[in-house]
């Protein structure tokens, strides 16, 4: 494939981090598996080594480089070493991030340094039982008493809802009439009302804990508001382009994981008297899905590039998250495949990036809703496909 642009500190920066997952992370994921949780201490010790948060400033324990390529090599690092069901990222670059966008300086001086270290874990709620990709179907509320807000709801699918210390929550504060007047509430662990439901069993990503959180009378102070109250739907709506972004990285490098453990395994299975890998079907299968890979990571480069400048757009992040979520979960079912029965058995890998991707055409908005956004693009009167914001 054509070369990918990374600076000398980022090549540096992908060396060290290998090694810290080899050292630290590897070893302990089957256990965190059967636990259904990452131990704490894996974010604590990634805060240590100076990879949980590389983006806020050295007052607040971080690089203070937002180059978007550092969590690019994060991502794909992790996704490599077979680690992606620990959600570092979404730790440090999907929630972290709203601190410093929204967030007062009172906030950030609070809550960066524990975030960057790892003393703190992020999660963000936005997910209820009959509220997923419509957020204005939500039906958590929270409303003025006194100085305080008084929080109420149910959120559900919330990812690192076990191991959160802090969690943004999105509730509605307006009235029936006006359906996206949400504000964001910092809600720390330990405030009355609010409590943890299941750690929730799930066909893959088994040591992602994912859990149901509810919110019963919780007095949060004015000093846990998230930005201007109201405003919390048009702060999400803001974030999403890189959300997408982020699980396009993730979604892709997954794919290139399935490639890899798929063309290792046809070159040394015999079937017939030959190798899977002489057989015409096997290379045609394979040349077709390295193709695909190939031109995704161009893409994919691209959109970083365009994140890094301030110029990705939600119609491209919805097109590298729809291409690259159902490029996983093709490259994952055809690695499965082509291995046959061991496709099936879990000790291959492969049959873990089979179960763990089918997560991936539906959180973070699905697939249908991504072509939903794409042909309202293409749809406009003045579209034109040549346009230089698209190249």
């Amino acid at each position: 494939m054509l070369a990918r642009s990374f600076t000398e500190e980022q090549v540096i920066f992908r060396d060290a981090y290998r090694k810290f997952l080899a050292q630290e992370i590897v070893p302990n994921m089957e256990a965190w598996r059967e636990q259904g949780r990452v131990d704490r201490e894996a974010f604590a010790a990634a805060g240590e080594h100076g990879f949980l948060m590389v983006w806020p400033s050295e007052q607040h324990g971080g690089m203070g480089d937002t180059d978007f390529r550092f969590e690019q090599v994060i991502i794909e690092e992790t996704a490599y070493a077979r680690c992606s069901d620990w959600f570092n990222t979404l730790h440090s670059r999907l929630v972290g991030p709203y601190l410093t966008r929204f967030g007062s300086s009172a906030q950030q001086d609070e809550f960066l340094p524990k975030c960057t270290s790892g003393q703190y874990i992020l999660a963000i709620a936005m997910t209820e039982p009959d509220a997923g990709s419509d957020l204005a179907g939500m039906r958590s509320r929270a409303k003025k008493d006194g100085d305080d807000w008084l929080l109420n709801g149910q959120k559900t699918y919330i990812s690192n809802g076990i191991n959160a210390d802090l969690v943004v929550v999105a509730a509605k504060t307006g009235g029936d009439d006006k359906p996206h007047e949400m504000t964001l509430f910092l809600v720390e662990q330990g405030m009355e009302g609010f409590e943890r439901g299941r750690n929730l069993k799930k066909m893959g990503l088994k040591a992602q804990d994912t859990s149901e959180l509810f919110f019963n009378d919780v007095r949060v102070p004015a000093s846990h508001v998230l930005g201007e109250p109201g405003k919390g739907f048009y702060y999400l709506m803001e974030g999403l382009a890189e959300e997408r972004l982020i699980g396009a990285c993730q979604y892709l490098s997954q794919a290139q994981l399935s490639f890899d453990l798929t063309l290792q395994f046809v070159k040394e299975r015999n079937i017939f008297g030959k190798k899977i890998a002489d057989f015409q079907n096997t290379q045609f299968k394979l040349a077709e899905l390295r193709t695909d890979l190939d031109i995704a990571q161009t893409f994919i480069d691209q959109c970083v590039a365009a994140q890094n400048a301030s110029l990705l757009t939600p119609v491209d992040a919805a097109k590298a998250k729809y291409h690259t979520s159902e490029l996983q979960v093709r490259a994952a079912a055809l690695g499965v495949q082509l291995h046959g029965g061991a496709g099936y058995m879990d000790e291959y890998a492969i049959s873990r990036q089979y179960t763990d991707a089918a997560i991936s055409p539906i959180y973070a908005g699905t697939s249908e809703v991504m072509k939903l956004l794409i042909s309202r693009d293409i749809m406009k009167d003045d579209y034109d496909p040549f346009n230089a914001r698209n190249f």
